[in-house]
């Protein structure tokens, strides 16, 4: 198993057979809920040891990210306070920089061993985690299997 982008929110009705009915329409899409918008470009890799998680996070500081795991649950949180100002000492006379929070969760496969250490590290507006796996998710197993 792979690690995968984790949506609590299913939404079963959405199938295909709604937009039949009503017609292809714009509204049915992803991007109309805008889903996927707020969410940083990712790469992953794994090796035989290991998964590397590569998050886009541009914009935001070391101390705006949050990273936890729990529950099969990988939580990656950046968040910065909206800047919104009329005349201010530095001499704006309107500010409208807006940084729009990312709360992407994975969800992360057994072979992961969640008592060992997440390394991070971010640097360049690229948040990197290494997940390390479990020792026997690395050799392959072979099971025979009696046919009757």
């Amino acid at each position: 198993m792979s690690l995968v982008n984790y949506n609590s929110r299913r939404t079963p009705w959405f199938n295909g057979g709604v937009e039949k009915w009503l017609g292809n329409e714009e509204i049915f899409l992803d991007t109309f809920f805008d889903r996927k918008a707020k969410l940083p470009a990712m790469n992953i890799k794994e090796n035989p040891i290991h998964f590397e998680i590569e998050l886009a996070v541009p914009g935001f500081d070391k101390e705006d990210i949050e990273v936890s795991l729990e529950n099969d649950i990988l939580h990656i949180r950046a968040e910065k306070k909206n800047e919104m100002e009329e005349e201010n000492e530095n001499g704006y006379t309107h500010k409208e920089f807006s940084y729009h929070p990312l709360k992407p969760k994975l969800q992360i496969p057994k072979s992961v061993n969640q008592n060992k250490e997440v390394k991070s590290n971010y640097k360049n507006e690229v948040l990197k985690l290494q997940l390390t796996k479990n020792e026997d998710a690395s050799k392959p197993t072979k099971k025979k299997i009696e046919v009757v």
